[in-house]
């Protein structure tokens, strides 16, 4: 039996639909022949995540994510995925959505919890988990330090517009005065500087003079200090202190009454007995020098001394 051109070209046409659908089912990960448990959660958001990404436990692969669409309410995303049939663990285990890489999009892990009472079945729904991704911790870090850049950049046009306020036409033209005083300072001070260089240029000679002098009273001080510290200083403080007690004691012995110069200022009779012999001499003295003849009588010829009584007559 002889095939016709038609007929050839029907089955070529069959078979590459057959191999494209087999080859559009294997990139989406799935298969006509598979025999692996479907199970699904629910996701809040699954940016990055495409159909035919990895399903993995503990790093190795075992299924494919089949379908992303919404829940029954649209409140969130399921998302669909096959897991090997021969995987025995808890329905309480977890689908972690996790970020496969920088440019690798988004994978689900499964934190498996083994229950031997609550094997996952199909159609079972797993609990879901988001774990920040390197861009979200990222932003995480980036977002307090923008925050505290655009505080720092809203202080700073602040104080531009503060210091622009301030900067009118008055502020640096009394700015510019200042700036001129500093220059005119500066110069009073080189010009001060010089002058104390030519001075010292010139009295240098003087200078060593007197640094000479200082040198030589400085060495006179310490030969001074020398011969204090050669001194019997400590005989001479004990001949102070021995000085010192025997004038204690002259005065005790004053105070108390005891010998002459005792008696002269503690006894009043003695006092007042030396008063009035006092001024019995000073009027003995006045009577003398008014009436000598009456005390000293003096003759050259011998004359014969005459008696009160003649003197009266």
């Amino acid at each position: 039996m002889k095939i016709t051109r038609e007929v050839k070209t029907a089955f070529l046409i069959l078979g590459c639909i057959t191999v494209f659908i087999f080859g559009f089912n294997y990139l989406k990960g799935t298969s006509f022949f598979d025999n692996d448990k479907i199970v699904h959660t629910l996701y809040e958001d699954v940016e990055g995540l495409v159909i035919g990404a990895n399903v993995t436990i503990n790093g190795l692969n075992v299924g494919k994510v089949k379908i992303i669409d919404f829940n029954e309410n649209y409140e969130k995303i399921k998302v669909t995925f096959s897991i090997r049939q021969d995987l025995k663990f808890s329905k309480k285990s977890t689908a972690q959505l996790y970020e496969a890489g920088l440019i690798g999009g988004k994978a689900i892990a499964i934190l498996p919890v083994y229950d031997s009472e609550n094997i996952i079945e199909d159609g079972d729904i797993l609990n879901s988990e988001i774990k920040p991704g390197l861009t979200e911790l990222v932003n995480q870090q980036i977002a307090p330090l923008q925050d505290k850049i655009e505080g720092l950049l809203t202080s700073a046009d602040s104080l531009f517009a503060g210091v622009s306020n301030v900067m009118n036409y008055e502020t640096q033209s009394n700015l510019k005065a200042i700036l001129e005083g500093l220059d005119i300072s500066i110069a009073n001070i080189n010009k001060l500087s010089s002058s104390m260089i030519r001075i010292l240029e010139t009295n240098e000679t003087g200078f060593k003079s007197t640094i000479n002098n200082l040198g030589q009273m400085t060495s006179n001080l310490t030969k001074l200090t020398d011969s204090l510290k050669q001194m019997p200083l400590n005989s001479t403080v004990k001949n102070f202190e021995s000085t010192s007690t025997d004038l204690k004691e002259i005065i005790k012995r004053i105070n108390s009454g005891k010998g002459s110069a005792g008696l002269l200022l503690n006894n009043e009779q003695l006092y007042n007995n030396l008063v009035n012999s006092s001024k019995a001499l000073d009027a003995l003295l006045s009577d003398l020098k008014e009436n000598p003849k009456r005390y000293v009588h003096f003759s050259i010829f011998g004359r014969k001394e005459k008696s009160s009584e003649d003197d009266k007559k």
